[in-house]
């Protein structure tokens, strides 16, 4: 495997980079306070065509692949941004470029590319479901004229309200009437305005800037051509974007780590107690070093699993380790960089206890890391299944 990156991605680095110089930390330490969507941030990286990096050129995008992906998101997060934002908008709509129709591409693709269209609402969590998607309870029936009617309830939906279409997972067949407990699920398109009362939205608030939402579903009307691929076979289609998503998280991670790295050496250079910097001290040193060694490691286990993705090769268990090793080397990091920082970290000017706050989010989203570490025992190791 060449583990150096190629001059066009190191290019695109570059550029990310120089992009996001211009709404530096302070721009997002002023959306965090307000609670305000960072809109200019997006609409910048829209005309910019880094949101549409993923999508075929036929369609208006730039056809790259998700290494490249990986490395804008990656740039944000190391610039002290949020790529947390936007990044829906590279793999949801994986859905519909794998598994829509032809129809279905050339309507929504190209506006997607553009900006004129967003999709960055993805319907999967349920409050009493969890992580257990094979179990949702929302329900698409079928319409005696044709297609079908929806109800049902979702949960921890980012970016409704910034979106103008929602991906939405139901279950079109009752989990006790399948034969296999990853069928019975579809895959639906939503236009949200369209929909209209429909679909109603209550934010949740966090200890974040994450809008986040609460999304009650009443006798939502579909027809066949808002259904992605086959019917029942939803969860198959979704696969995809989920191993994409945790891609591109863990890139995010890398990207928080890599700041905290940065931040935590720089103040501990600089920072004077006791007539001596306090990086000297190596209290101090072993664990910012741990965490760039740790980082390190996850960038080339992210590293592998996108080469195995752009590839079309198996790669499930090595996207889940990647998000595992970057969430966790990347919380660690923040543990370090606050630590170092000490009662300055809890200051909101010093940015820090910002970027802690998100770090700690991907332990647990969009998949719980004890879920991972069950999913290698089984899937890697050869363990019995524990859920």
């Amino acid at each position: 495997m060449d583990f150096e990156y190629t001059e066009t991605q190191q290019q695109i680095r570059a550029a990310v980079r120089r992009l996001c110089a211009e709404f530096g930390v302070d721009y997002w330490r002023t959306c965090d306070e307000a609670g305000e969507y960072p809109e200019d941030f997006v609409q910048a990286m829209t005309r910019a065509g880094w949101l549409s990096a993923l999508i075929p050129e036929e369609y208006g995008g730039s056809g790259l692949g998700l290494m490249e992906g990986c490395i804008i998101l990656e740039e944000i997060n190391r610039s002290g941004g949020n790529g947390a934002a936007c990044h829906a908008q590279m793999y949801t709509m994986a859905s519909v470029l794998n598994h829509g129709s032809e129809e279905q591409k050339r309507r929504y693709l190209p506006r997607i590319a553009d900006g004129s269209l967003r999709l960055q609402a993805f319907g999967v969590t349920e409050p009493d479901a969890g992580s257990n998607t094979l179990k949702i309870k929302t329900f698409a029936k079928r319409r005696p004229g044709g297609g079908y009617v929806i109800n049902g309830q979702k949960i921890w939906t980012s970016r409704y309200m910034q979106s103008h279409m929602y991906l939405l997972i139901v279950r079109t067949t009752p989990f006790e009437e399948v034969s296999r407990k990853t069928d019975g699920l579809s895959l639906f398109l939503v236009d949200i305005e369209k929909a209209g009362k429909a679909l109603q939205a209550r934010p949740i608030r966090t200890m974040l800037n994450h809008h986040t939402n609460e999304v009650f579903i009443d006798n939502l009307e579909v027809g066949e051509e808002d259904r992605i691929g086959e019917e029942g076979r939803g969860f198959h289609y979704l696969v995809d974007s989920l191993n994409s998503e945790r891609l591109l998280v863990a890139s995010e991670s890398i990207g928080d780590g890599r700041w905290f790295i940065a931040e935590a050496s720089r103040y501990a250079t600089e920072r004077q107690v006791f007539d001596r910097p306090i990086g000297q001290n190596q209290g101090i040193q072993f664990p910012i070093s741990r965490a760039h060694m740790n980082i390190e490691a996850a960038e080339l286990m992210r590293n592998r699993a996108a080469a195995l993705f752009d590839r079309k090769l198996p790669c499930a268990n090595e996207t889940s380790m990647a998000k595992f090793l970057a969430s966790e080397a990347a919380w660690e990091a923040g543990e370090a960089c606050m630590t170092t920082f000490g009662g300055y970290g809890v200051a909101s000017e010093y940015h820090v206890e910002r970027k802690w706050k998100e770090a700690r989010l991907f332990r647990t989203a969009p998949l719980s890391n004890n879920l991972i570490l069950a999913q290698v025992a089984q899937h890697a190791l050869g363990m019995p299944r524990s859920y």
